[in-house]
C-alpha cells in the first residue's frame, strides 16, 4: 500500500476530526467576538469581550483557584498513585481485590460520587461533621468557609483522580525489566535506591504524560466543583469553567463566557506544550566526546 492509498484511507477520518473539533472551535472564537446570545450571534465587538473579562476581578480569582485546583490535583493524585503502584509492585496480600476497590473512585460516575460527597461533607448534618463533633472538634463546616471549601474540593479531586495515576503508573512499572532490580540488589542496593535510580527515571516520560492529561482533566473539570459547591462559598471554588458556565447560562453573556473558556483552553495548551517540551528533551540522545 503506497502513500497515496494511505492518504485516501485517512482522508475521511481527518474530515470527521475537522468537523467535530475545528468547526466548533472556530465558531466559538466567532461568538467570542460578538455581543450576542445563545440564539443570535449579535453585533461584532472585536476584542471587547476579552478586555472586559481581563479587567474583571472575578476572572482572576477564578484563574487563581483553577491554578490551585490543577496543581493540587496533579501533584496529589500523582503522589498517591505512585505510592500505591510501588506498593503493589513490591507485593501486598490480596492485591487483586484491593486493586479493584482502589479503582472504584475512577469507575463510579462522577454524579454519583459527588452527590455522595455532598451528603458526606456538604451539610452540618453530614457524617463528616457529625464525626468531628463526636471527637470534640465542633462543626468544621467543610464547605461553609472559603478556605475549607478550597481544601475539601482539592482533596475530593485527588480522591477521584488517583486511580488513573495508579493504573497508568502500575502498568508502566510492569514493563520494566526485573533483571535491572535483581542486578541492583546484587550490588547491594535497597528498595529506595531501586526506586530512585531505576523506577523513577524509567517512569519519566509516562509521568509527564499523566501530568498533561490530569492537568487537562482538572482545568476542564466542571461536575466535581459544580456538584459540590456550585463555585461557592463567595466564589472561592469558582474555576474558569464554572465561571464560563455562569456567564453563558445564568447571566446570558455568551461572548464573555466563551472568552473565559478560550482563556482556559489557552492555559491548557500552554501547559501541554511545556510538558511535551520536557518529554522531547528527555528523549534526545546524549553523546560524549571520545578522546
Amino acid at each position: 500500500m503506497d502513500a497515496v492509498e494511505l492518504r485516501a484511507l485517512a482522508t475521511p477520518s481527518l474530515i470527521v476530526i475537522c468537523l467535530i473539533g475545528i468547526y466548533p472551535l472556530g465558531y466559538a472564537i466567532y461568538q467570542s467576538l460578538h455581543s450576542g446570545s445563545l440564539i443570535a450571534s449579535g453585533s461584532y465587538v472585536g476584542a471587547a469581550n476579552y478586555r472586559t473579562v481581563l479587567s474583571s476581578a472575578t476572572f482572576w480569582n477564578s484563574a487563581e483557584f483553577t491554578l490551585i485546583f490543577t496543581v493540587a490535583a496533579v501533584a496529589g493524585s500523582y503522589l498517591v498513585g505512585l505510592a500505591l503502584a510501588l506498593a503493589f509492585q513490591a507485593g501486598i496480600p490480596g492485591a487483586r481485590v484491593l486493586k479493584a476497590l482502589l479503582l472504584l473512585p475512577w469507575v463510579v460516575p462522577v454524579v454519583v460520587s459527588m452527590t455522595s460527597w455532598s451528603w458526606l461533607i456538604g451539610t452540618p448534618q453530614g457524617l463528616a461533621d457529625q464525626l468531628t463533633s463526636a471527637l470534640g472538634l465542633g462543626d468544621v463546616g467543610f464547605l461553609s468557609s472559603p478556605t475549607s471549601a478550597v481544601i475539601s474540593v482539592c482533596v475530593v479531586k485527588i480522591w477521584e483522580s488517583f486511580p488513573f495515576m495508579f493504573l497508568v503508573l502500575g502498568a508502566a512499572l510492569e514493563t520494566i525489566d526485573t533483571t535491572l532490580y535483581e542486578s541492583a540488589r546484587c550490588d547491594g542496593a535497597g528498595w529506595w535506591s531501586c526506586v530512585r535510580h531505576i523506577s523513577l527515571p524509567l517512569l519519566r516520560n509516562v509521568s509527564f504524560m499523566t501530568w498533561i492529561l490530569m492537568a487537562i482533566f482538572s482545568v476542564n473539570d466542571f461536575p466535581t466543583i459544580w456538584l459540590l459547591t456550585g463555585g461557592g462559598p463567595l466564589g472561592a471554588t469558582q474555576s474558569l469553567v464554572v465561571y464560563s458556565y455562569q456567564l453563558v447560562f445564568q447571566e446570558f453573556q455568551t461572548g464573555q463566557g466563551i472568552a473565559v473558556a478560550m482563556f482556559a483552553t489557552l492555559i491548557t495548551a500552554v501547559m501541554a506544550v511545556v510538558l511535551f517540551r520536557f518529554i522531547s528533551v528527555g528523549r534526545r540522545p546524549k553523546f560524549r566526546e571520545v578522546r
